[in-house]
């Protein structure tokens, strides 16, 4: 994942499969925004979302990713032809950047409880 400056609330990504359109083109690269309270509500007042709760992962990704390769439009109904390891990603990303706003992950070893971080890496990360 890369930050595009301190400031930016978009982040750059890359998905490790991709998804492939009819032209059998692969797209993998995209941007992520940061979510708001309002892309909170409009998932659950979405009808997909009330008939099959599971449905809210795609509805809120759709509304969070501003490009996916040549795709300006992302919609739930493109995401759905996802692989389930890009869609993964994708939550991970969504989370890491929404609630912890970087890659460092605070943890504890084990043996001696000493506390540090460590920086998360996601795979198809650039």
């Amino acid at each position: 994942m890369r930050r595009k400056d301190s400031l930016s609330t978009e982040f750059a990504f890359t998905l490790p499969r991709g998804l492939t359109d009819d032209q059998d083109r692969v797209h993998r690269h995209g941007v992520m925004r940061l979510a708001t309270a309002k892309d909170e509500i409009l998932v659950q007042k979405e009808p997909k979302v009330q008939e099959n709760s599971a449905y809210g992962v795609l509805v809120m990704l759709s509304r969070v990713i501003t490009r996916l390769g040549s795709f300006n439009h992302v919609s739930p109904d493109l995401l759905e032809g996802l692989v389930l390891p890009d869609i993964s990603y994708l939550r991970e990303l969504y989370n890491r950047i929404n609630q912890q706003g970087n890659a460092l992950i605070p943890t504890q070893c084990p043996h001696c409880n000493t506390q540090f971080s460590v920086k998360l890496e996601l795979a198809g990360e650039s």
